[in-house]
């Protein structure tokens, strides 16, 4: 499953590139599941590190796509990006941001689909690292990005997805380097938090995405173990306190 975002505040182009993404899907026999967003700030505000690919457009009102580009990158250096505009002169400067590619509108599918090619290609090389999870027997390979958090309950590990829980026998402390070295740390001594899909912290309280990357999730973390997390969670999004 490939998961994009598209963020354009014209609903026809909007309208349009999903359909795109389902004519490509169809044609490759890739499978996407598309976000759309007519506001960058609620896209940034609700962003989190599930997506493989995000469309953005340059020219919207409230924040120019270059701006949001680079709040994004703040907090994923990983996820492809292709700018879709109308403003074929500021596209040059997509490097700034790690833009992996740019398509001028208006759009022709013959044009998506050779630039959604080039995507494709690039994360194929760069797949994220899985974690292998034995549910009652039946073995399963889980990307690390597609997990919300990990907790520990009566000896069995939970596995929050963001397309649902997957439970398995075994060990917070086993797992806890690996997924450590992935963007995960603990807000409890019971469970494991990837950085990527923490939306605030509120005191004690931490806000992530929910299942499906909508709406939000409360967890609570620690006294001893909040100073470590929001260390690791600032140094997550390139913060310097």
């Amino acid at each position: 499953m490939i998961y994009a975002a598209i963020v354009d505040d014209d609903g026809v182009v909007a309208e349009e590139l999903a359909s795109y993404l389902e004519r490509y899907a169809r044609e490759s026999g890739t499978e996407f599941e598309a976000d759309r967003f007519s506001n960058p700030v609620n896209f940034l505000t609700a962003y989190s590190s599930r997506y493989d690919v995000v469309f953005l457009d340059i020219d919207m009102p409230d924040m120019n796509g270059m701006d949001v580009a680079r709040r994004m990158r703040a907090m994923d250096e990983d996820v492809a990006l292709v700018f879709v505009t109308n403003m074929r002169q500021y596209a040059i400067n997509g490097y700034e941001v790690g833009a992996d590619d740019f398509i001028v509108k208006p759009v022709a599918y013959y044009d998506f689909a050779m630039k959604l090619d080039r995507v494709m290609k690039r994360l194929n090389k760069r797949e994220a690292p899985k974690v292998q999870i034995n549910c009652d027997g039946m073995m399963r390979y889980v990307p690390v990005n597609a997990i919300r958090y990990v907790e520990v309950f009566h000896h069995r590990l939970v596995y929050h997805t963001y397309d649902g829980d997957l439970e398995a026998r075994g060990s917070l402390n086993k797992i806890e380097p690996f997924l450590t070295e992935n963007n995960f740390a603990r807000c409890n001594n019971f469970c494991l938090v990837n950085l990527g899909c923490v939306k605030g912290v509120d005191g004690f309280t931490l806000h992530i995405s929910g299942k499906g990357g909508k709406g939000e999730e409360q967890i609570s973390v620690s006294h001893p173990r909040k100073k470590s997390f929001v260390a690791a969670l600032n140094k997550y999004l390139g913060f310097v306190i």
